[in-house]
């Protein structure tokens, strides 16, 4: 039984690597994304690129609210 609740916590402290690996990546791309769109925004005036970051940052401000969320729940563990 021990063995098994031992099992359970580190199945669950993988997950939430993997999770916040995952997340992390994300945000990394959707930055990437939003930095390269802005500043074709503001250098180029692109008006497409611009309508592309404001888009990017609202997915940005999605994940960045989700890992927040995990982030908290872990601690409370």
């Amino acid at each position: 039984l021990a063995s098994s609740a031992a099992s359970d916590v580190y199945k669950r402290q993988t997950k939430f690597h993997t999770t916040m690996n995952e997340l992390v990546k994300t945000i990394d791309e959707l930055y990437a994304a939003f930095k390269t769109d802005a500043e074709l925004q503001a250098g180029k005036n692109n008006k497409a690129a611009g309508l592309r970051a404001r888009k990017v940052s609202l997915e940005l401000e999605k994940k960045l609210k989700e890992f927040r969320k995990t982030s908290l729940a872990a601690a409370a563990k």
